[in-house]
């Protein structure tokens, strides 16, 4: 079983853990600041699933460490954190849609959304690893799409590396290689599929 983390308390919530021994390690992110993490500490008064441990085979881990309540995605930094309230429970960095800037508008822009959404699936037998699905499109990107007579699109999901070689191949020369999705490394996505939940509030940030 793997050792997680003792969380992280910080007024200004630059604050980097090490998954050893409950170290801490003072760093400020770069384009991160209150404003940021205003919204995840707002998500705490979402109620959200807990978390039910997950078989302790394979690329399935258990989780017994505090609660994420949010997770919040900074598209600029490339930067994705689990958060516990106001506190950072883990870190990643990422890449996004082959057209990262702004938000995603229709099918096939490449565009990774911004906003709030939710997590709402989850698919251990994804083509990109282990994968959790978010809540795009809503309501008002449906509307928007239909008025330029488009879809939205859907099937934004935070997940691994690809399963195919020559797709893993091209994923590690290129950044921002998804169609809109979040892509962490495959230990990474381990760990993020054993902490969040299904319910989880998520906030995605140009």
């Amino acid at each position: 079983m793997k050792n997680y983390w003792t969380p992280i308390q910080s007024r200004d919530l630059g604050w980097e853990q090490k998954p050893v021994k409950g170290e801490l390690r003072q760093q400020k992110e770069p384009g991160m600041d209150r404003r940021t993490f205003g919204l995840a500490a707002a998500a705490a008064s979402l109620t959200v699933a807990g978390c039910s441990p997950a078989p302790e085979t394979g690329k399935f881990q258990t989780y017994r460490g505090p609660k994420v309540t949010s997770i919040v995605v900074n598209k600029g930094a490339r930067k994705m954190y689990l958060m516990h309230n106001d506190r950072v429970l883990r870190k990643y960095k990422v890449d996004l849609g082959f057209a990262p800037l702004g938000h995603k508008a229709v099918e096939g822009d490449g565009r990774t959304p911004e906003g709030a959404y939710r997590i709402n699936r989850r698919n251990p037998n994804s083509s990109f690893y282990l994968s959790i699905g978010i809540s795009y499109p809503n309501a008002q990107d449906v509307a928007k799409a239909r008025a330029m007579g488009k879809s939205p699109g859907g099937e934004i999901f935070i997940h691994g590396e690809p399963v195919r070689q020559k797709d893993r191949d091209r994923a590690a020369r290129v950044r921002d290689w998804t169609l809109g999705c979040i892509a962490v490394k495959n230990h990474e996505m381990e760990e993020i599929y054993a902490m969040v939940p299904n319910g989880v509030p998520i906030f995605l940030r140009a």
